[in-house]
């Protein structure tokens, strides 16, 4: 068997590098992926609990395809590595004056729900909210989502013939401001504005155009039978059936780069792992601020990583609940967002939070009076050190809050299950806590994350931090850019490099001292 001549070392065994590994393998390249982690997942990790492991990072998957196409290229089925469980509710909502809504995949039962919840008038701007966004997601997901970077001309083009878009894309029309146009009840403008926080942003400081996700979640959510880490767990395995070794423990300290280009990855403890190509699946943060060594920090702008997006307090626990009807993804609203979202940006935990539970074992309904697993997140300013009575403040913020909604909890979460920004910060270098990567606040922030090239040939971008954005799917995503940009270059090399003829002359390019593989 021939010995792959192309061989790639990918830093980080998130979604995004998970999907680049599969994707090079699956094209003959020799891949070994390293993690400082003890297993796969990056940010989609797991804590263990009384009740088994339990997310602490991502928990919505949307656009299953993406995830059915790796299993493809490795020559397997999804379903025979891991059950996915459709959800007809996408998520129930609930406010302080005792209502609550559920929104469905089924869109006719979403706008019956609305109009019971608010009336016929928040029904009929519900019904144009919702085609707004489905020609927003339409007019992104080729030029944008599915491309190695943003066609903005692609977008205009789409915008001239279709002018009902141009609203959500004017400059200075926040996601807020945006669904004030098509609501009165400030409960649907706070609901579908939520949308922002998805990717790290504030509502009133991220664009209008971010209504697409919506529409995104609305065309199918799916649980992950064991929770998200189990997804990774089953594309690590996958990736490992085509070839992809894996060294866990194994911290990257410097990208090494020899003639103008990536050499190698040298490894906590100094061995160095030559490779052709590197693919870095972590926050562009750690390539700006130099943690894998002065080669790489050149190799993207700052302003492609900075500034960060939010981060979060999440708490991680099994307990029985009591009092509310919850589902798998459940939304309990604060009665002001103004005291949630100032003081985030002024860099301070929300002084009346909106929580998100995650109850992790109700993807196929209520379990019978059992412990089960919750995940709980807090939106919060990136970049903030450790304070003194930080874990004290936040379980009274969060649990108290649930009470007055009459959700409780026991027993109580046990000290150490809760994640703060800073220790975020900790596990993944050059985030400042951020799990978004760079904030999507700004009219052009979707189109200033780097994308997968970069200045320093043979180093690549996958992940959440890079192009097209945050999101399990879209990370992934990344990763596909990845692996599609160092095969083209790949063939742009072999094809440019020159031919030795009879008598010593040769033919080809002559583009000397230039890098290959760019």
């Amino acid at each position: 068997m021939e010995e792959p001549s192309e061989k790639v070392v990918v830093i980080g065994a998130g979604m995004g590098g998970l999907a680049a590994a599969i994707r090079l393998a699956a094209s003959g390249c020799a891949v070994t992926v390293l993690d400082m982690a003890e297993g796969p997942g990056g940010k989609a990790r797991a804590i263990p609990s009384g009740a088994g492991p339990v997310d602490t990072g991502p928990t919505v998957l949307t656009m299953r395809h993406v995830f059915d196409a790796l299993f493809a290229l490795g020559g397997a089925r999804m379903e025979d590595h891991i059950r996915l469980i459709p959800q007809p509710i996408l998520a129930r909502h609930w406010w302080p004056d005792g209502s609550s809504l559920d929104l469905f995949h089924d869109p006719e039962a979403s706008i019956e729900a609305i109009r019971t919840f608010a009336g016929p008038r928040e029904a009929e701007g519900f019904i144009r909210f919702d085609r707004l966004a489905q020609g927003l997601y339409e007019a992104f997901e080729q030029p944008v989502m599915l491309s190695p970077h943003p066609d903005t001309r692609a977008i205009t083009r789409i915008a001239s013939v279709r002018p009902q878009l141009w609203p959500a894309l004017l400059p200075g029309v926040a996601l807020e401001g945006l669904l004030r146009q098509h609501f009165r009840d400030p409960r649907l403008v706070q609901l579908f504005a939520r949308y922002a926080t998805y990717v790290g942003g504030r509502p009133g400081k991220s664009p209008g155009v971010l209504a697409l996700i919506w529409r995104a979640e609305a065309a199918g959510v799916w649980a992950v039978e064991g929770g998200m880490h189990s997804l990774a767990a089953a594309l690590a395995h996958l990736a490992q059936s085509i070839g992809v070794r894996f060294r866990y423990g194994t911290k990257a300290r410097r990208i090494v780069r020899q003639g103008g280009r990536v050499t190698g990855v040298e490894v906590e403890g100094g061995a160095t792992l030559p490779c052709h190509t590197c693919v870095f699946n972590g926050d562009p943060g750690a390539l700006v601020e130099g943690h894998l060594g002065d080669a790489a920090a050149a190799a993207i702008p700052a302003k492609a990583a900075l500034p960060h997006s939010l981060s979060a307090w999440v708490w991680a626990f099994a307990a029985r609940p009591h009092g509310a009807d919850l589902i798998q993804h459940n939304v309990f609203f604060t009665e002001n967002p103004m005291a949630e979202f100032g003081p985030i940006g002024a860099g301070r935990m929300p002084e009346a939070p909106t929580l998100y539970i995650c109850a992790q074992d109700r993807a196929e309904g209520a379990p019978q009076d059992r412990m089960e697993r919750f995940e709980i997140i807090m939106n919060a300013p990136s970049g903030i050190a450790p304070y003194a009575d930080e874990e004290a403040q936040c379980r009274t913020r969060t649990f108290s809050r649930l009470k007055d909604f009459g959700l409780t909890f026991s027993p109580d979460p046990a000290p150490g299950s809760l994640t703060t920004p800073a220790a975020l910060a900790k596990l993944y270098p050059g985030s400042q806590g951020a799990i978004y990567g760079r904030s999507p606040e700004g009219l052009m922030a979707a189109f200033q994350r780097p994308h997968a090239r970069t200045a320093l040939p043979g180093l690549y971008l996958a992940g959440g931090g890079a192009h097209p954005g945050a999101g399990v799917p879209m990370a992934a995503l990344s990763g596909q850019h990845a692996a599609e940009a160092i095969m083209r270059d790949r063939i742009s090399a072999l094809t440019s490099a020159p031919t030795v003829m009879p008598g010593g002359t040769s033919t080809g390019s002559a583009r000397t001292g230039r890098a290959p593989f760019r």
